[in-house]
């Protein structure tokens, strides 16, 4: 993950994704250089136009905000209800150590 995250890195800041340039993003991140990693990664990114693949993925982060703004509610219910289970935990914990 870290190569596509390299490379991500790299078109953003204008740089050629070409495996000298990953494999230096990498490694200056302190993780291990795969070089067979680094050359298929810049293989499959020869013929892939980086600006069109972002736009065609799919954005979850943006659908999953909504959904928590309506769950608020429902978890402070669910936060009233906790020391009554903390409480049910404690007492069987304490029956296991006597």
């Amino acid at each position: 993950m870290e190569y596509v995250y390299a490379a991500l890195l790299l078109h953003k800041l204008g740089k050629e994704v070409n495996e000298a340039n990953l494999s230096s993003v990498v490694k200056s991140s302190g993780a291990e250089v795969n070089e067979a990693q680094v050359k298929s990664l810049v293989a499959a990114l020869a013929d892939v136009n980086i600006d069109e693949a972002v736009k065609a993925a799919p954005v979850a982060t943006a659908a999953a905000a909504p959904a928590a703004a309506a769950d608020a509610p429902a978890k402070e219910e669910k936060k009233k209800e906790e020391p009554k289970n903390e409480e049910a935990a404690m007492e069987g914990l304490s029956s296991l150590f006597g």
